[in-house]
């Protein structure tokens, strides 16, 4: 499956964006899918993952209550909507898919090219 993220930006601090991470290739309701993010100079880690069929979502503890994965399986598409952004959430976004039923942290199987959110305090 080929993943195509989009919707990063520069905000302000208390600001919003939505990311939307497009799938081709594949069949969408058999994965898993995740969202990952980079830092500069940070190792890649885990923000959040829905279920294939969107009834089960979680989270990094430092972005529950602002951060709010979903997926259209109509759509091929994940999302994660980002209210409330700290600087500290500048980082570089990943969507990521693994096949299979419930959540994953880690083990995902493929990559998309990520997209960039940068905030300013």
């Amino acid at each position: 499956v080929q993943l195509q993220a989009s919707g990063g930006g520069l905000v302000q601090a208390g600001g919003s964006l939505r990311l939307s991470c497009a799938a081709s290739g594949g069949t969408f309701s058999s994965y898993c899918m995740g969202w990952f993010r980079q830092a500069p100079g940070k190792e890649r880690e885990f923000v959040s993952a829905i279920s294939r069929s969107g009834r089960t979502t979680y989270y990094l503890d430092s972005v529950k209550g602002r951060f709010t994965i979903s997926r259209d399986n109509a759509k091929n598409s994940v999302y994660l909507q980002m209210n409330n952004l700290r600087p500290e959430d500048t980082a570089v976004y990943y969507c990521a898919a693994v096949p299979g039923p419930g959540l994953r942290t880690a083990g995902y199987d493929y990559w998309g090219q990520g997209t960039l959110v940068t905030v300013s305090s």
